[in-house]
This record gives structure tokens, sequence and C-alpha cells, in this order.
């Protein structure tokens, strides 16, 4: 499980049309929003993924990078990009599975074709929504075992406001006795 406050796996990953990714080095005053997604053959992930790209403005608007990552390959990962119409969303794709457990993503297998006829890919990882800050650190943190009932990313600008204006800090970093 990753600790608000603490510093993340380290994710470097190439992308569509910027480059290679590397959280590392992002350079965004308030730090980069991470969607992990389920891949093509998500419908659910298509449209929670249009979300994001309308939103992405309004992330940059706070000093915040986005990014949308997934264990496809860059051809699958172009037809997501143009499938929603993508022309600020940074895509990432080649999300090997390991990594995808350290950063505490679930892994399902293929269940064949899904209900838009894309054969899933034998293994691949489970929606997860992640803030980090410049140095690293999650900031926020979901992970989901199934597409269903995904944070909403109006309700996230709107949380960065308030966290910004209040200078409020990461929260559930406390890992001793219970």
């Amino acid at each position: 499980m990753l600790i608000p406050r603490q510093k993340t796996p380290n994710l470097a990953l190439p992308t569509l049309d910027h480059g290679a990714f590397d959280l590392s080095g992002e350079t965004a005053e308030r730090g980069t929003v991470i969607c992990f997604y389920r891949g093509l053959h998500c419908p659910i992930c298509a449209n929670y993924l249009t979300e994001l790209e309308k939103r992405v403005a309004d992330f940059a608007e706070r000093g915040v990078n986005c990014i949308a990552v997934s264990s496809d390959g860059e051809e699958r990962t172009r037809a997501m990009a143009d499938k929603i119409g993508a022309k600020s969303l940074r895509f990432a794709y080649g999300l090997p599975l390991d990594v995808a457990r350290e950063w505490g993503l679930y892994i399902s297998t293929s269940r064949g074709k899904t209900s838009i006829g894309i054969e899933e890919p034998a293994l691949f990882s489970e929606p997860g929504l992640f803030m980090v800050t410049p140095d690293q650190t999650l900031y926020y943190g979901s992970v989901q075992t199934m597409p269903f009932v995904r944070p909403h990313f109006s309700e996230l600008v709107g949380a960065l406001d308030f966290a910004i204006a209040n200078d409020y800090p990461a929260r559930g970093e406390y890992t001793g006795a219970v």
C-alpha cells in the first residue's frame, strides 16, 4: 500500500506524442495526476478519460500535470486516445504489471471480448487515480478492484482548490500502532 507523504514508486514510460514520461522529472508546480486505466477494451475507461480530457486545463491552471496510463501497447493506446478525441491529455503505454502492483493496482485476467467487442488482454491492471507532489510523494490515491464508481475529476479539482487555499496536507500518513 502506498502511504501519503511518502515517496511513490517511479514511473517511466513512453507516451504517444510527448516523448518519454518520467515521474521523477515532472516539473509541474503542484504535481501530477496519474490516471491508471484498464485499456482500450473498457468502455467505462473511455468515458472516464473523456472527462479527464475536459479537465486537463483546469488542473494545469492549478499547477498540476495529467497523464493516463495503461498496460496496453502503443497501437491500442493510440486507438483509445483517438476514441476520446484527446488533444491535451498525455497517454503513456506499456505499463509493466509488476510496476502496476508496486502502485497497489489490482490485476485481472481476461474474460474474452467485452460488451464493445474488444478482446481483453490476458492480464491487465484495474483503475487507480493518484496525485503525486513535485517531490514524488503521494498526496491523493484511489485504487479500485473493478471499473465502476470512480472518483469524479470535478471533485478532485474542487478538492485541489480547497487544499491550495488552506495548505491542506496529505492525509492517511499514520503507520504506527492502532
